[in-house]
């Protein structure tokens, strides 16, 4: 897996959607690279610090903010790695 297919799957990956044999795939990079790691880390934080303000997202802004974060590559994230 490269740091671009992970950065497309962290979602999924935290929220338990993805296949058995991909978060294998998954977790295998993270164990090679601490870039990614990160990363992840960085997610979750967010989601954390988020969950913790008590705002509510509006129902009608979920769907464009998981699309921009799936299609978030990130900085530094290069696509041929």
């Amino acid at each position: 897996m490269t740091c671009q297919e992970l950065v497309e799957l962290v979602t999924d990956y935290l929220e338990g959607a993805l296949p058995r044999e991909e978060a294998a795939r998954f977790e295998e990079h993270l164990a090679a690279c601490g870039g990614c790691r990160t990363y992840l880390e960085q997610v979750r934080s967010t989601i954390a610090v988020a969950g913790a303000s008590g705002d509510v997202v509006e129902p009608w802004a979920v769907s464009p903010l998981l699309d921009a974060f799936r299609e978030w590559h990130g900085p530094g994230t290069r696509r041929n790695r």
